[in-house]
């Protein structure tokens, strides 16, 4: 089975094979608000829509049955079309769309919406809706997704008059894009999508998109001269730097002023992890050098960043000794969790621009910091990622270098949630922007391989790699069918402990090990690992095999990554290992619980 690239797809029945529709829609003009929507959507460039029909949304579906410009791509739960669209949206930074019916359709979207709005994921998520008539009147399948939604969108929009829909929808995918991006969300009551629409509709007086914040001269100026004077200056990067399509800028200026970088889980592959000047990830199970180098720094240039808990710790003590700079295109964000000496509103890729020029601009040289420098090299050759091997045993971070070192670190990497989640961030050397996609801020289960499959169709020439535990992969295993009919070959590798091994390694390091409903196994067959994901993943049409032994890895992933069909590899590892190492939540460094090899 080959994946389906667009012009395939285009052939195919019955997505778009125009003999199945005579009633082809043109997209020139439009006979309902469902008519309206989809051409909207074509105008704005959206190619692709994850929707799950029911009674309050199907007129949507018969209009994208109609178009040759949109794939829809029939997902098995709604959930897991939001985090499709969303692997769509990380992975290739367009607007992802989803789309679900009213009532529980609506409310299995939520976790998806919440999961882009901590992320600031560009998603735009439909929702038929009972008719206006019916609304408050506890109408078969009615929910108030709109209210439902309110603080975790970017907007939300109940339609009430179809000739809105077209600037309605254009307006929801700038919203969307521009600024920090994030969800917006669109609830269409059916009748809406029923009635006609005036083919000349009047713009309604929206207010629009605000004027993306810009830097001013004296701001950056003076981040020039606070560079200029500190010994020990550290960039500290995040997810904003992909957003904003900034990683080039980063680069430049780290380079033009010899700056060491630290990002975050959320900012991965904004800076190659390759480079010189690269400290890895920080935060709760980041690399030690680089919690040292936040903790030692004089001077920390906050880009993109929200200076979130698991990268603080005990956020008093984090960068204490530092002046900060804080910029970011989102005024809430500063000051709100770390104090900045010099916050500055403003969007990052421009900032970095200008930065850049005033260097060039420079005539003398930049500062080289060679005794931080000299530190930095002595923390990382003493505190690297490491794990001791077992014999007879495969370790999950043998599991991920191999993969790293089977792919050249040229996949893209999605995870669930969990241990493994850190593990693919430690052994999985990132050097592209945009390769790991992973749930980071609500830190969400069953993320990894509905995110794969979104981030395949937007990129159908990649390896896409799920790296997933057996807790997060079987919670929207459903998606393999997806996979299969929609002939998408997204991979999977399955770190397969049979616990929830985040949560046991919490217990070990903090209830005594007591387990409290961590055991995923069957407790009346300890020997034999349950379920098994080899026959699940048959029964769907999807080839998978069992790995318990550590000279069966490397063949078995030579053969995941030649498939060009979804692959799944179930790899048996022990639940005894932690991911190390640890800051212990609210502590600093200084608590740290190092890996093996540190601590020898």
């Amino acid at each position: 089975m080959q994946n389906v690239s667009r012009k395939d797809f285009e052939k195919t029945t019955p997505h778009g094979n125009p003999a199945s529709h005579p009633a082809e829609f043109s997209g020139q003009s439009y006979k309902n608000g469902a008519d309206a929507v989809v051409a909207a959507l074509e105008k704005a460039g959206v190619d692709t829509v994850f929707a799950y029909p029911g009674g309050a949304s199907m007129v949507l579906h018969q209009s994208l049955s109609r178009s040759r410009k949109i794939r829809t791509v029939l997902p098995r739960h709604e959930q897991g079309g939001a985090f499709m669209a969303e692997g769509y949206a990380r992975a290739s930074g367009k607007v992802g769309v989803c789309m679900a019916t009213s009532g529980p359709g609506a409310t299995n979207l939520v976790t998806g919406i919440a999961d882009a709005y901590m992320d600031s994921v560009p998603l735009v998520a439909i929702t038929g809706q009972v008719k206006r008539e019916m609304i408050g009147r506890g109408a078969f399948q009615e929910t108030d997704v709109f209210g439902l939604t309110l603080p975790i969108v970017k907007h939300s929009y109940l339609v009430i008059s179809p000739d809105d829909l077209p600037s309605i929808v254009h307006e929801a995918i700038l919203l969307a894009r521009t600024g920090r991006p994030g969800p917006v969300l669109l609830d269409i009551p059916k009748d809406v999508q029923q009635a006609p629409v005036d083919s000349q509709p009047s713009s309604p007086s929206f207010g629009g998109c605000k004027p993306v914040p810009q830097a001013s001269d004296e701001e950056l100026e003076s981040l020039l001269v606070a560079l200029e004077t500190a010994e020990r200056p550290l960039l500290y990067v995040g997810g904003g730097i992909l957003s904003g399509d900034a990683w080039e800028a980063l680069r430049c200026f780290a380079e033009k002023t010899h700056v060491p970088v630290a990002t975050t889980l959320m900012g991965i592959g904004c800076f190659p992890e390759t480079h010189d000047l690269s400290l890895r990830w920080l935060g709760m199970h980041g690399a030690v050098y680089a919690n040292y180098a936040a903790d030692a720094c004089d001077l920390l240039l906050a880009m993109g960043v929200r200076f979130d808990d698991r990268v603080t710790g005990n956020v008093e003590e984090f960068a204490k000794r530092a002046k900060i700079i804080h910029v970011d295109v989102d005024h809430s964000e500063l000051n709100k969790n770390k104090r900045a000496d010099l916050p500055i509103l403003g969007d990052i890729r421009d900032a970095l621009d200008r930065l850049n020029e005033m260097l060039a601009a420079e005539r003398r040289p930049r500062k080289v910091h060679q005794a931080w420098h000299a530190q930095i090299a002595q923390w990382k050759s003493r505190y690297p990622f490491s794990y001791r091997p077992v014999s007879g045993a495969i370790l999950p971070q043998q599991v991920v270098e191999e993969l790293f070192h089977l792919t050249r670190g040229e996949a893209i990497i999605t995870t669930g949630v969990g241990q493994h989640q850190m593990w693919a961030a430690q052994f999985y050397q990132f050097t592209r922007p945009r390769s790991f996609l992973s749930s980071s801020g609500l830190g969400t289960m069953g993320f990894g391989y509905p995110a794969a499959l979104g981030a395949k169709v937007a990129f159908p020439d990649r390896q896409v790699i799920d790296i997933d535990g057996d807790g997060s992969f079987l919670m929207n295993i459903q998606e393999l069918a997806t996979a299969v009919t929609e002939g998408i070959p997204a991979k999977a590798v399955i770190l397969n402990n049979q616990h929830l091994g985040m949560v046991v390694q919490w217990e070990d390091h903090f209830f005594a090990g007591n387990r409290a409903h961590t055991y995923l196994g069957n407790p009346r067959n300890t020997e034999q690992h349950y379920p098994s994901y080899r026959k699940i993943c048959e029964g769907f049409g999807v080839p998978a095999e069992e790995v318990r032994h550590p000279e069966e890895l490397r063949p078995a992933l030579e053969r995941l990554l030649s498939a060009e069909t979804p692959y799944v590899v179930d790899v048996h590892v022990p639940y005894t290992e932690h991911v190390l190492p640890m800051i212990p939540a609210g502590m600093t460094v200084r608590e740290v619980i190092l890996g093996p090899l540190a601590e020898e």
